[in-house]
C-alpha cells in the first residue's frame, strides 16, 4: 500500500482493486457490496463511506482504470514527423497497452452490455480534450490528410486497434504464424492506405 495516501485513500483504493477483481471474475449483477467488502477486507458500513453504491463503485472504477487513461499520454508522447510515421507509433504503442490489459475488456464489456454504454459518453466527455493534442499533430505532420473531421478520425483510429485487440481474442489461435506475425503492420497499412490497389 502507498503510504504517502491517507487511510481513507487507502481503504478507497483497496475497495476499488478489490472490487475490479470481482466484477472481472464474476460480472456486476454477480457481485454483492457484501463480497466486495470482504474481498476489501472493511465492514460493508466503510464502502458506504466512500460510494453511494455498487454502481457508483463500478463507474470509478471505470473512469479511473480505463487503459484510456495510459492510450492517450502514449498517443501524445508517439514520434514520426509524417503522418504515417505518426501513425504507425501510435497504433503500435496503443495496441501495446491494450495487450497489457486485457483483464480491463472484461469491465468494457460489462459496460456494454449491463448497463447499455450509458456511462462511457460520459467517460470520452472528460478524456476528450486531453487527446485532441494527438490528434492537431496528425494534421500538422508531414503529408496530406484526407478532409475527415477530426473527431472522426480519431474514431477511425481508436476504433480499428481496439477491434485489433478484441479479434486477436477471438480468431487470433485459429490464425497461422506467418499471418499472425506481421498482422498489426498489416493493420496500419489498412488504416493509411486502404485495402483497394492503386489504380
Amino acid at each position: 500500500m502507498d503510504e504517502s495516501l491517507s487511510r481513507g485513500e487507502q481503504t478507497r483504493l483497496q475497495i476499488i482493486q478489490s472490487a475490479t477483481r470481482l466484477f472481472i471474475r464474476q460480472g456486476y449483477h454477480g457481485t454483492s457490496m457484501r463480497q466486495v467488502a470482504e474481498e476489501a477486507g472493511t465492514a460493508l458500513g466503510g464502502i458506504y463511506n466512500h460510494f453511494s453504491g455498487k454502481e457508483e463503485l463500478f463507474v470509478a472504477i471505470l473512469m479511473e482504470r480505463h487503459p484510456v487513461r495510459e492510450i492517450i499520454p502514449a498517443l501524445n508522447s508517439s514520434q514520426g514527423e509524417t503522418v504515417e510515421a505518426l501513425v504507425r507509433d501510435a497504433a503500435r504503442l496503443m495496441v501495446e497497452i491494450l495487450d497489457n490489459r486485457m483483464d480491463f475488456l472484461n469491465l468494457i464489456f460489462i459496460e456494454l452490455v449491463e448497463f447499455e454504454a450509458r456511462h462511457l459518453p460520459d467517460m470520452f466527455s472528460m478524456l476528450l480534450p486531453q487527446v485532441l493534442p494527438f490528434v492537431e499533430r496528425l494534421y500538422q505532420a508531414k503529408g496530406s490528410l484526407r478532409p475527415v473531421p477530426p473527431l472522426l478520425l480519431l474514431r477511425s483510429f481508436m476504433g480499428l486497434f481496439f477491434s485489433y485487440v478484441i479479434t486477436g481474442l477471438m480468431i487470433g489461435k485459429q490464425l497461422s504464424p506467418e499471418i499472425s506475425k506481421n498482422a498489426l503492420e498489416h493493420f496500419i497499412d489498412i488504416y493509411l492506405h486502404g485495402i483497394l490497389a492503386e489504380g
